[in-house]
């Protein structure tokens, strides 16, 4: 059996990316072939009793979270369950995430206002073959032997590399070339992939009147795709992205997410009119707080990047703040 997984842009077939490469080998290439082996047994249609074992590896699992991701789990069984009309549905979901783990399950059941099934469903599986017998297909409870694993958890991967990260640099007619390239070329250097988003495909003019290539518009980039932004210097460019609600809305949507967000020169004001500006005034030389950077160097923001997610940003959102005035 081939176990070869290709590497490059496209690894199936048919492509055209890679020119119809990889495809299958014919047998008379030396391609695998099934042999015709005479048997002689009963065949039959059974499943070990491991695989009964539904809820041992989500438990680990949730288990291994840390605080800000059991919340996002919980916030997402809310929003999916809470689109669900059906009250005897919900209760049943509550009652499976029980097996899971009892907080899990009691705080879901407090989002959707319902309380957490006291007795166990009898018959939780309803997967069951028109022939068997519904006891026979139960989930099983295991015992489990290990508690948690770090490498279960986003927040204990690795936090000293930008490798593969892909960054957003924001920009419009007018921007700093000199501030866009410092910060592009560092963080390439480090690893890390750009992506220039203007309000228009092409090519836009820097100050000094040089042409600048655009990667993508504001029309078809989406934030969530992006690990980190970064707003240059330029006053014009700066001034083009506040009058941008496109704009304003990648860095929402990227603070929103924790994600870290840097801004130098003319590029910190247009920061201070999105929610990633809470704590920023004109007096600010400099600023480095839960992942937004203003006026720093390419150090600063490879290191603020590295850390992947601000989360502590959960606990203080914006909408909980007055506006900062500069």
């Amino acid at each position: 059996m081939r176990q070869t997984i290709n590497t490059g842009q496209s690894s199936y077939h048919p492509n055209t990316t890679g020119n119809g490469c990889p495809f299958q080998a014919k047998a008379m290439a030396g391609g695998f072939v099934s042999y015709n082996e005479h048997i002689d047994a009963k065949k039959v249609r059974a499943r070990s009793q491991s695989f009964f074992d539904h809820f041992s590896q989500a438990t680990l699992f949730f288990s291994s979270q840390s605080e800000h991701e059991k919340n996002h789990i919980i916030e997402a069984f809310r929003f999916e369950l809470g689109k669900v009309e059906s009250a005897a549905i919900r209760e049943r979901v509550v009652s499976m995430l029980k097996q899971v783990d009892e907080t899990l399950a009691s705080k879901v059941a407090e989002g959707l206002g319902i309380l957490v099934p006291i007795a166990r469903v009898k018959l939780l599986n309803q997967n069951i073959p028109a022939d068997g017998n519904p006891e026979k297909y139960q989930p099983i409870l295991v015992k489990q032997t290990l508690k948690s694993s770090k490498a279960l958890s986003m927040a204990s991967t690795v936090k000293d590399t930008i490798k593969t990260r892909l960054i957003a640099i924001l920009a419009a007619d007018g921007v700093d070339e000199a501030s866009l390239n410092k910060m592009k070329i560092s963080l390439e250097t480090a690893g890390a992939q750009i992506k220039i988003i203007a309000p228009h495909l092409g090519n836009i003019t820097s100050s000094a009147g040089k042409s600048v290539k655009v990667d993508q518009s504001f029309l078809i980039a989406a934030s969530v795709l992006f690990d980190a932004v970064y707003v240059p210097d330029g006053t014009k460019s700066a001034s083009s992205l506040k009058e941008n609600p496109n704009a304003v809305t990648f860095i929402n949507e990227a603070y929103l997410h924790c994600k870290a967000i840097a801004a130098n020169g003319a590029g910190v004001e247009f920061l201070q009119i999105t929610e990633a500006g809470f704590g920023i005034t004109g007096k600010n030389k400099s600023f480095n707080r839960m992942g937004v950077l203003i006026n720093c160097t390419p150090k600063e923001f490879v290191d603020a990047i590295a850390q992947h997610r601000f989360w502590d940003r959960e606990n203080s959102r914006r909408s909980s703040h007055p506006k900062s005035q500069t």
